[in-house]
């Protein structure tokens, strides 16, 4: 009687602690959107403040401080949504996550939010050190080094990363089936033009946000379409 009763007893002490398996949210794609829309305006306004060329040591923080310190301030928000919109991009391939190409995937994501941040924060460095020594910081060397390594880190390694990670995604993508090819291809498309042209043109870091913001509309629409019960049967085939 006591041997009988001590499995069972050792079943229920081994019973999983939760009841049901976590399931991604089906508004979940909706980080993607807030990420791209966060990334946009942030990138806008640096665009409106900051001259094109890193070199130039034209006064724009006398009349545009407040402006880069409000896009700066974005990034990190928009860091955080890109953080969700991997792992939404994640659930979606579920099984079907290749790991070569799932390690590619994830680290290029990773890379970028990494140099995305170093360069915001060398930015956040200058509008802070205008504001300690306004009167010396355009006559200094310094100055001008900072806002080349900005430069450099955002343009030239951050947003090749991205387009990596646009090509890896595309590539998932396309033998997945996990959204329509068509995006996949514009994808493919828009990496090539980020790789050749992020440390010539401004407005081709746009590129990638507005990317990221089409395959998160797509994901939502395509959640929102299909029953509770299909979508996570579809995150876990």
């Amino acid at each position: 009687m006591n041997q009988a009763a001590a499995p069972s007893a050792l079943a229920r002490t081994r019973a999983p602690l939760v009841d049901k398996p976590l399931r991604t949210p089906r508004a979940a794609a909706v980080a993607g959107i807030v990420f791209a829309i966060l990334l946009i305006a942030s990138l806008w306004l640096l665009r409106l403040s900051v001259p094109a060329d890193p070199s130039d040591v034209a006064p724009w923080l006398q009349t545009s401080s407040e402006r880069v310190g409000l896009a700066l301030n974005l990034v990190p928000f928009a860091g955080i949504a890109f953080m969700w919109f991997l792992g939404v991009l994640r659930d979606r391939l579920g099984a079907m996550e290749d790991k070569f190409f799932a390690t590619v995937f994830l680290g290029s994501g990773l890379m970028f939010l990494g140099m995305m941040f170093v360069a915001a924060a060398a930015g956040g460095g200058l509008v802070r050190s205008y504001a300690a020594v306004p009167n010396t910081l355009f006559n200094d060397a310094t100055f001008i080094f900072a806002r080349s390594f900005s430069y450099v880190v955002m343009h030239i390694y951050a947003f090749k990363m991205a387009a990596v990670f646009m090509i890896t995604t595309s590539t998932l993508v396309i033998r997945t089936h996990v959204s329509v090819p068509w995006i996949a291809w514009l994808g493919f498309a828009s990496a090539a033009f980020l790789l050749l042209g992020s440390g010539y043109l401004d407005w081709a870091l746009f590129v990638f946000p507005c990317w990221v913001l089409l395959l998160s509309v797509h994901i939502l629409l395509d959640n929102l379409r299909r029953p509770p019960l299909a979508v996570a049967g579809h995150a876990t085939c």
